[in-house]
């Protein structure tokens, strides 16, 4: 059931017909996944996310201390937001949300503390060392993360564009048609 290749190994046939020869391409997604450590999987969802997102980047970024260290997938033009709820006011928290897919925590799980109130459905985590909340898990987005912009490593970010969310008025704004809620699916 294989065809000849014009190097003359046999190669399965693709259905309708003849060999399928990725030439030079073959192994580029292999090599990918291995350099960045992604199961086969979280590489399928990455090409996936990039191929209908314009194209997303390895972000990499953690707490002050450097016991937290993380590396998300996002656009090098990052679409934040500032929330005018009462921790994220006091916090000055700006943030943007991913799908969890595209989030990998690499090291100090062990290191992180969440604080949370109210609904206790959202976290707020932080390193026990040095305090920084690099991420957490938005109450808007329970499927997702939110990455403070800030906490992210030099070189990969062109721009980072806030708007505002409501989050004083939570239940209403999240009813109010497409919201942050959308932001943590791919």
């Amino acid at each position: 059931a294989g065809g000849s290749s014009p190097r003359g190994k046999a190669e399965p046939a693709r259905r309708g017909g003849g060999p399928f020869d990725l030439g030079a391409q073959s192994g580029r997604g292999g090599a990918f996944q291995k350099r960045h450590g992604l199961s086969c999987e979280e590489g399928g969802r990455l090409l996936l996310d990039a191929y209908g997102g314009g194209g997303l980047v390895k972000h990499t970024g953690g707490c002050h201390c450097g016991g937290v260290r993380f590396e998300v997938w996002a656009a090098p033009d990052l679409q934040g937001g500032n929330c005018n709820c009462s921790i994220c006011t006091k916090k000055q928290n700006r943030h943007f949300i991913v799908p969890a897919s595209r989030f990998k925590l690499l090291q100090g799980g062990g290191n992180l503390t969440t604080y949370t109130f109210n609904t206790h459905r959202g976290g707020g985590t932080f390193c026990k060392t040095c305090g920084v909340q690099s991420f957490y898990t938005p109450r808007s987005n329970p499927d997702g993360y939110g990455i403070g912009g800030g906490c992210l490593d030099d070189g990969t970010v062109q721009t980072i564009i806030g708007g505002d969310i409501n989050g004083k008025e939570w239940e209403k704004a999240v009813r109010g048609g497409k919201t942050i809620r959308d932001m943590s699916k791919p």
